[in-house]
């Protein structure tokens, strides 16, 4: 099979016969074998409904309903286990992404040799409180990940089979699937301008909140990635170097005080010295991080995972 389409969908009742109707004109008019896979993130109207009736009428398309709402990346995650196309494109259901796009993001992973291609809603039709956040979010993501992307969110994305296959989606991590891409060992990501529709029917799912979660997303993956199956690595440095800062300021601060013993110098109380108690904190805090990266690699040990490694090429003469 050429693609598989994931689609996940939380009340989109109005735009699913008009997205799947374009899907399938895309696909038939460039010869494309396919599915798509239609994802219910426990919608409350009758997208089930509707995506029953759809599902009956044409053999590509195919039912995923949970049973209440989880949000887009369990949606994606149990898209992707159940996708079986050479070149997999996810897209949101509310008809501001265009199929249009399908083909041109099918060749730049099949003729092109990328791994990942992204979509970039260069002319967005969303109003400034949307696009403005959008905009620092991408940009603080950018440096942080060193991918050279300018729409991390955007819900328009191809990727090759075997990615998907080796990356696992939780949380809200759908908008940092390129990252995580990265950190399983695909690093050939390219991005391709595409249409950005003004949204036709219903009202958008997504808030401001979303820049906050998507900061600590982010926070947490690249901890994740760089120090998943070593925290000490972490923790351990941290909490020894601010343990050794505390432990050398209190030195010193003792040592001033017996060199002003021995020479019958003026003198005061130890502990009238603010800098021994925030010599004293940063050992106490620089202890806590070393007994947290200690407790955090027991953890990790225990991990069944803790071994897993992707291969992807085997030679056994």
């Amino acid at each position: 099979m050429d693609i598989s389409v994931v689609v996940p969908l939380f009340n989109e009742e109005e735009s699913l016969p008009e997205l799947t109707a374009w899907i399938d004109r895309v696909m038939r008019a460039n010869d494309f074998s396919y599915e798509v896979w239609l994802v219910d993130d426990g919608s409350t109207d009758s997208s089930w409904e509707v995506v029953q009736q759809l599902v009956a009428q044409n053999d590509c398309l195919k039912g995923i309903k949970f049973q209440r709402n989880y949000g887009k990346s369990p949606a994606l995650n149990v898209g992707f286990q159940h996708a079986g196309g050479d070149v997999i494109i996810t897209m949101d259901a509310d008809l501001q992404d265009s199929p249009d796009e399908i083909p041109a993001l099918y060749r730049m992973v099949k003729e092109d040799g990328f791994d990942v291609v992204s979509g970039w809603k260069k002319n967005r039709k969303d109003p400034i409180g949307k696009t403005l956040p959008s905009k620092f979010f991408n940009f603080v993501t950018r440096k942080v990940s060193g991918i050279e992307l300018h729409d991390f969110n955007c819900g328009l994305k191809s990727y090759r089979r075997n990615v998907i296959k080796s990356i696992e989606v939780y949380g809200d991590m759908h908008r940092h699937m390129p990252l995580l891409a990265k950190w399983a060992g695909f690093r050939n990501i390219g991005e391709k301008v595409v249409e950005h529709r003004a949204r036709k029917y219903g009202y958008s799912k997504f808030g401001l909140s979303r820049l906050v979660t998507g900061f600590l997303d982010l926070l947490s993956l690249m901890f994740v990635g760089k120090f998943g199956k070593r925290p000490m690595h972490l923790f351990g440095t941290l909490g020894t170097v601010m343990f050794v800062i505390g432990l050398v300021t209190a030195v010193y601060i003792g040592t001033a005080k017996v060199y002003a013993l021995a020479n019958h110098m003026p003198k005061t109380l130890v502990t009238d010295n603010p800098w021994f108690f925030i010599s004293l904190t940063t050992m106490i805090m620089g202890t806590l991080l070393f007994v947290t990266g200690f407790l955090a690699e027991l953890v990790a040990r225990s991990n069944p995972d803790r071994n897993h490694y992707l291969v992807e090429t085997v030679l056994d003469a």
